[in-house]
């Protein structure tokens, strides 16, 4: 059954590829919500054994290894850097709306739970780093494990319903009262080889021999990237070693771009997303839903305070300090859900001059997420 999960990981997303090419109804929802919900399908109709959730571990981290040097190779930094920008000051205001939604959720709950200063430092670290910064902060505050585990699984399915809200109805409802995002590429900026395109049609000709060649090369330097920095966040211990591997990637797949000959190759940037909607694929087959059968809704009610009540807040402030939709998105979702997402979000809005962005502020979300949990923890549990 492993082998039998691995080719259908493999090659079921390009039958969906396949059949939005063929049906402009399923082009309309696009391939990314394609996967997620053909994942969910999969891992939730008992044909899963649970011996497969250690592959299901590794091709998720394996696969975004692998796809974001393939994504980077072909961009144009100097274009890309001027969306990045103001997604640091995005990140700044993703920061301020999870400590204050935090806070907000902690003083609600402290009276009947002693843990809630606990779920608050984990909640911040989750919700501007990833699960790495969670575990650390879990060991930091002494969360027992159970608590530890439930708020795991909460977040495994409320953020999976808050991906799958940002990739389809959050542009639409936020544009209502956000600007809309302004391309760096609206003056022509897109490369001679036109090949950055991320829609469906941009799939015909990946086969031909040449092109097939130049993609065998771009994942051969895709995987030696890979390999080089998971050894360098090697060298680093615990969720440290997450951030610099992720970071090196990015810092060398960026690097690799500014080679006339790798920015050349054709197809790089729609063979990257070919991995990312294996990972959409894989990462949605992980979600149980009978794990909502017996509910802890303290815990339940603080993850989703803090994603969505934090994603509301955070708008509002975009809106005061005049960040577009799109740019909003992105940021959130990398705060939110960690980088790995932000490729498939970016594909869902059909925007990827927002991938660096995302990435970026990501990674500083790794590098703050364990600082603000743990001091804001135990800030709050000496608040009188």
């Amino acid at each position: 059954m492993v082998i039998v999960f691995c080719v259908v990981a493999v090659i079921f997303p390009a039958l969906l590829v396949y059949l939005c090419y063929r049906f402009a109804a399923l082009r309309k929802i696009g391939t990314v919500l394609l996967c997620y919900a053909a994942g969910i399908i999969l891992g939730n109709i008992g044909l899963l054994p649970k011996s497969v959730a250690p592959l299901q571990s590794t091709v998720t981290n394996l696969s975004v290894a692998l796809a974001l040097p393939l994504l980077l190779f072909s961009i144009d930094v100097k274009k890309w850097f001027k969306v990045a920008g103001k997604g640091m000051l995005c990140m700044l205001l993703a920061t301020i709306a999870i400590v204050a939604v935090a806070f907000a959720a902690y003083l609600v709950t402290r009276k009947g739970d002693t843990e809630a200063w606990q779920l608050a430092g984990m909640a911040m670290g989750m919700y501007t780093g990833g699960t790495p910064n969670m575990a650390a902060i879990k060991s930091a505050l002494g969360v027992p494990s159970s608590t530890y585990i439930l708020f795991l699984t909460y977040d495994t399915v409320v953020s999976l319903v808050y991906i799958l809200l940002m990739s389809s109805v959050a542009r639409p409802f936020f544009r209502l009262y956000l600007k809309p995002f302004e391309s760096p590429l609206s003056d022509g900026a897109v490369t001679a080889e036109g090949d950055e395109d991320e829609s469906i049609e941009a799939y015909s000709g990946m086969f031909k021999p040449a092109n097939v060649r130049g993609l065998g090369l771009a994942l051969l330097l895709s995987a030696a990237i890979v390999g080089v920095s998971v050894f360098l966040g090697g060298l680093l211990p615990g969720s440290a070693s997450t951030a610099v591997t992720i970071l090196s990637i990015t810092t060398l797949g960026i690097s690799a771009s500014f080679v006339p000959a790798i920015r050349k190759i054709r197809k790089t940037f729609q063979a990257g997303m070919y991995v990312i909607y294996v990972f959409c694929f894989v990462v949605a087959s992980m979600a149980k839903l009978d794990s909502l059968i017996h509910i802890d809704f303290r815990i339940l009610g603080f993850v989703i305070a803090c994603i969505f009540g934090s994603l509301l807040l955070h708008s509002l402030l975009c809106r005061l300090f005049k960040i577009d939709v799109d740019t909003f998105i992105i940021t959130s979702v990398s705060a939110v859900c960690s980088p790995p997402f932000v490729p498939g979000v970016a594909a869902a809005l059909k925007n990827k001059a927002i991938i660096i962005s995302g990435l970026t502020t990501g990674i500083v979300g790794y590098a703050i997420g364990n600082y603000l949990g743990i001091f804001f923890a135990y800030l709050f549990r000496s608040i009188p």
